[in-house]
């Protein structure tokens, strides 16, 4: 949790709700019904579907921040990630993104670019709890956001309005 605070420390309301976003469709995204298989890839699950590791999430969200970064200089170039699973997410993201940043135009994209670095940059980052960390930061995102989501039913349960903060 404190990771994620970290990486939201200097990001403003926008960004907040944008990264916010991205991650809870993160958490909940599953790649295509791809029918590719490649012997001994472990992320090649049984059935044909791939499994997103963190590398992917990294790949994908930096190729789309150098979209967005060259797009807010005026350029349109469009950046691709190198693994299949990266551009699957990529090609995932860019609608979102194009919904949410509607009417937006280079501040959305300035924003966007800062958000994905994160993305990026905390995909990338080391977790010492995971060994493997291969999913080391989407295994953080689902916890915390099913944590996130287990304290607002108990809040609505109970009949309690949102989370204030107490001052001493």
């Amino acid at each position: 949790m404190a990771s994620v605070a970290k990486l939201m420390a200097d990001l403003d309301d926008r960004q907040g709700r944008l990264f916010y976003a991205l991650l809870t469709f993160l958490s909940g995204y599953s790649s295509p019904g791809s029918r590719l298989s490649e012997p001994g890839d472990e992320r090649y699950l049984a059935g044909g579907l791939t499994s997103l590791l963190d590398e992917d999430v990294a790949q994908a969200a930096s190729a789309l921040a150098a979209t967005y970064e060259t797009a807010s200089r005026g350029l349109v170039y469009d950046h691709r990630p190198q693994s299949l699973p990266a551009e699957r997410l990529l090609g995932e993201l860019k609608p979102l993104l194009a919904e949410v940043g509607k009417g937006g135009g280079s501040t959305f994209e300035r924003d966007a670019a800062v958000v994905l670095r994160r993305i990026e940059s905390a995909a990338r980052e080391p977790r010492p709890e995971a060994p493997d960390g291969q999913r080391a930061f989407l295994d953080l995102v689902a916890r915390i956001l099913r944590t996130y989501a287990a304290n607002e039913r108990e809040a609505e349960d109970s009949g309690a309005a949102t989370p204030r903060i107490i001052l001493p």
